[in-house]
């Protein structure tokens, strides 16, 4: 159990609170909770990256700063010396100096006068994003059924009704691929004391690196980054594709258009001067997406990815305040796992594979992650949800190439990119 008066994260397919407290978090709406549940036992088809020409062009952030390069971090993938062991053990305590960002966990309500926030604001074709309102907590009857604005909470829709975005990355094409993410990293407690970190990272990336050097999305968190900032270098120095998952975790319909900007770019802004690469993809805390915010991500230089498939990891009622009576037990998980992995035996699972939504987010967390990773690399084929959609290149900065399990690498529009990447 975690000591009195240690602060709690809950994560996407759950609950966060907004804030570091001792008193659990925040209640959020059934439908989020259904929605969540909902994709444990239900395969909602998506297209993966497909070709298309009719997409908004990118191009990588101009807006961003440039950071000096921090110590020990790569600077390409594979590694300028491919030979040189990975780290292992206990995590640098070195300091690092991270100014100028937000309160840590709480979303820029100034965002619209914030400096920073208002040359993207200039710079987005807003004719471009569709005008879906700004949603509340209180969900209710009031939505149109005929779905406007692909709402992936009230629908589960993940195919925009916009033809200038692309869909939403929710499965790995070929039968029998798990997609391997985390969500909320990098894992850690505050206050850290020994008991704390027993469970913080490395403790993750250790287990996977000594189990097939095994390679993982992992959707970090800008405000856990400032947090523990050398945990995220070592995930990246890896190997394992960093994605973003927002500044601070909120439910992001629910934010204002400049809110919804400030939540990327400081989270982006995060991840480059920790790491230095500028993340294509990111993942939206709870599901909660629509076309609204997927208009705004794109425009920034990221694919929306998300999940076919919810192990509930983040409703385990163990170490953490768990969302509610309905919270599930260890056993009642690992049975959700069990009977993925059974279909798959009987020849029932056969028509594409899954992104599978896990989190480096607790005890229980990193426990089940740890517990089932063997046998899902027996019964799968285990790979980041990038790698599985050949999505080779997987940050604006073009040296880092990773491998895929297609023969032909694509961009996050889905058109190849003529590099040459390894095949897992």
């Amino acid at each position: 159990m975690m000591p009195s008066g240690s602060g709690i994260w809950l994560g996407s397919g759950g609950i966060i609170t907004s804030k570091w407290v001792p008193d659990g978090p925040r209640a959020k709406p059934i439908a989020i909770a259904l929605a969540t549940l909902l994709f444990a036992t239900i395969n909602v088809q998506a297209a993966p990256a497909t070709k298309s020409s009719t997409y908004l062009p990118q191009a990588s952030p101009k807006w961003l700063p440039s950071f000096p390069k921090q110590k020990n971090v790569i600077t390409s993938w594979p590694p300028s010396n491919p030979k040189a062991a990975l780290p292992s053990g206990p995590l640098s305590t070195a300091s690092f100096s991270l100014e100028g960002y937000p309160t840590m966990n709480e979303v820029v309500t100034n965002a619209a006068k914030d400096p920073n926030i208002i040359p993207i604001m200039k710079a987005i074709d807003w004719t471009k994003v569709p005008s879906a309102p700004v949603t509340s907590d209180a969900y209710g009857d009031e939505y149109p059924a005929s779905d406007p604005y692909c709402w992936w909470t009230q629908t589960l829709c993940t195919t925009p009704k916009i033809h200038y975005i692309p869909p939403d990355i929710s499965i790995c094409p070929k039968a029998g691929t798990w997609g391997l993410t985390y969500d909320d990293g990098p894992m850690y407690y505050w206050p850290v004391t020994a008991e704390n970190s027993k469970w913080a990272e490395p403790n993750l990336y250790d287990y996977l690196l000594k189990h097939n050097d095994q390679k993982a999305n992992l959707f970090y968190i800008g405000s856990k980054i400032i947090g523990a900032p050398a945990a995220a270098q070592r995930g990246f120095n890896d190997g394992h594709t960093i994605c973003a998952h927002t500044w601070s975790h909120p439910s992001m319909t629910t934010l204002t258009n400049a809110e919804v900007v400030a939540e990327f770019y400081y989270s982006l802004r995060m991840i480059k001067q920790v790491l230095g690469i500028t993340p294509k993809c990111w993942r939206p805390p709870y599901g909660d997406v629509d076309d609204r915010i997927r208009a705004i991500a794109w425009q920034m230089g990221m694919r929306t990815i998300i999940w076919d498939r919810d192990t509930n990891d983040w409703n385990i009622n163990g170490d953490q305040v768990a969302p509610g009576p309905g919270a599930i037990t260890y056993a009642t998980a690992n049975k959700t796992v069990d009977n993925w992995i059974k279909s798959r035996e009987e020849g029932k699972d056969n028509k594409n594979g899954h992104i599978v939504l896990e989190h480096e987010l607790s005890n229980s967390t990193i426990t089940l992650a740890e517990f089932w990773l063997p046998t899902i690399q027996k019964e799968y084929q285990t790979m980041p949800a990038t790698a599985c959609n050949n999505i080779a290149q997987p940050y604006w900065e073009k040296q880092f190439i990773y491998p895929i399990q297609g023969t032909v690498a694509v961009d996050t529009n889905g058109e190849p990119t003529g590099v040459k990447a390894p095949q897992i």
